[in-house]
């Protein structure tokens, strides 16, 4: 069954989506930068070694392996960030595309009703004069 796309973007609120764009892509970007900020401080190397020196070899083999899985999400991390900003900065693009087209198609639906209404007059104007040039 074929989705009611007409009915469904009537139903939203374009108002708002163009109101909230520059709000959500100026959040993107503070996202981005709390985690770029985040994996700075945290580039550091860690020595397991020096600090579970007293403790046997398989718990310092599990924190190295806990401390490379936690350097692994945190480069998933950074990577859907950027992605989440490029998305946000595309969606606020599109957003603003959008309402330059709806206040196009609303300009030409008014020049179209205008046209319109002055050929109706028009033809008001000439049926006297037809109806004497076809007796």
């Amino acid at each position: 069954m074929p989705l009611p796309w007409k009915t469904i973007l009537s139903n939203v609120p374009w108002s708002d989506v163009i109101g909230k764009a520059p709000v959500i892509a100026d959040g993107a970007r503070k996202l981005w930068k709390n985690i770029g900020r985040k994996a700075d401080d945290s580039t550091e190397e860690a020595s397991p070694g020096d600090a579970v020196a007293a403790h046997d070899t398989d718990f310092s083999g599990r924190l190295a392996a806990l401390v490379a899985g936690q350097r692994e999400l945190r480069a998933q991390m950074l990577a859907s960030g950027e992605l989440i900003q490029a998305l946000s900065e595309q969606n606020a693009q599109l957003v603003t595309q959008l309402d330059t087209l709806r206040r196009r198609t609303q300009r030409q639906s008014w020049a179209l009703a205008a046209t319109a209404v002055a050929a109706g007059l028009a033809l008001l104007a000439w049926l006297p004069r037809l109806s004497e040039f076809l007796a």
